[in-house]
């Protein structure tokens, strides 16, 4: 009969492997995420009409179950060069990259930042106002993006379209320009929203170390410096890679996140994760106060 410490020694063999099992499970399932939203950006590139992003299907690139991956898919044509290692925070210069297979914006953001500003950010939805606070030091061209497209009313008339609330991942993903506000959307086919975005690229910052707990905004992307207009918001803390550029946290209204998570989905993204809320989040307009 094995000795109390051979068993021990045994049972503890037996946990490592079990957690050792979990982590490689979730890997797979985060490598899966990303690799369908290039797939899908990559897709879009070309000209087929599929509509997927940051849930396999568009989604915070996100778009797996996502166990572990947040991706939005802006369906860029070209990656943008600048990456977090390359930016010394905040940035005096910004690069963004045109992208043909991106949408349209009256024009591009400046290259030049106000590296200097505090910014305040306000999404005005049919469900409430969420108010976040911009980190303009440590995500500098982000900010500068974000700031811009709301100033260009880009995401007015808009709808969410991605929500999850289990499997570890827990956000809400906002701002494909194509996902407008009367649409019925749907997890798969031509209603399948999650591919859109502006005109340009752009590269990750903030990086290191990046951690999302809940009240964190972030870029949602089809894989290295493809931020585009497609952000998600976080409202339970969730584990993932430290591959999506946080930008801003969340000062109020993530109870408004929350009751949406709660309520589920009308549909869910194959092999992506999450699915269309059930209750319809619209954005009516975003406010900027800078100081």
């Amino acid at each position: 009969m094995p000795g109390s410490k051979e068993r021990q020694r045994r049972r503890a063999r037996e946990h490592y492997e079990r957690q050792r099992a979990k982590r490689m499970a979730r890997q797979r399932q985060v490598r899966k995420w990303t690799l369908t939203g290039v797939a899908v950006a990559m897709v879009a590139a070309l000209g087929v009409g599929l509509s997927l992003t940051f849930i396999s299907g568009g989604t915070p690139k996100a778009a797996a179950k996502p166990k572990a991956s947040a991706t939005a898919t802006p369906s860029p044509s070209a990656s943008a060069t600048t990456s977090a290692a390359a930016i010394s925070e905040p940035a005096h210069h910004c690069t963004y990259t045109s992208s043909a297979a991106g949408g349209s914006t009256p024009s591009m953001p400046t290259a030049t930042p106000d590296y200097k500003a505090t910014y305040t950010a306000t999404i005005n939805t049919n469900r409430g106002p969420i108010s976040i606070k911009l980190a303009n030091s440590t995500a500098t061209c982000a900010v500068n993006s974000f700031v811009h497209l709301a100033q260009t009313n880009f995401w007015n008339g808009t709808q969410c379209h991605r929500v999850s609330d289990d499997g570890g991942l827990f956000m809400l993903q906002c701002g494909d320009p194509t996902a407008k506000a009367s649409k019925v959307l749907g997890c798969t086919g031509s209603n399948q929203a999650g591919s859109g975005g502006p005109s340009y690229t752009f590269g990750d910052e903030a990086l290191k170390g990046a951690t999302y707990p809940a009240g964190t905004l972030a870029m949602a992307n089809s894989g290295p410096n493809t931020n585009g207009s497609q952000f998600f918001l976080v409202f339970k803390n969730t584990d993932l890679p430290a591959s999506y550029t946080p930008f801003g946290t969340i000062t109020s209204g993530l109870d408004i996140l929350q009751n949406v998570g709660k309520a589920g989905t009308t549909c869910t993204y194959q092999g992506a994760g999450g699915g269309v809320p059930k209750e319809k989040v619209v954005i009516n307009s975003v406010s900027i106060k800078k100081t």
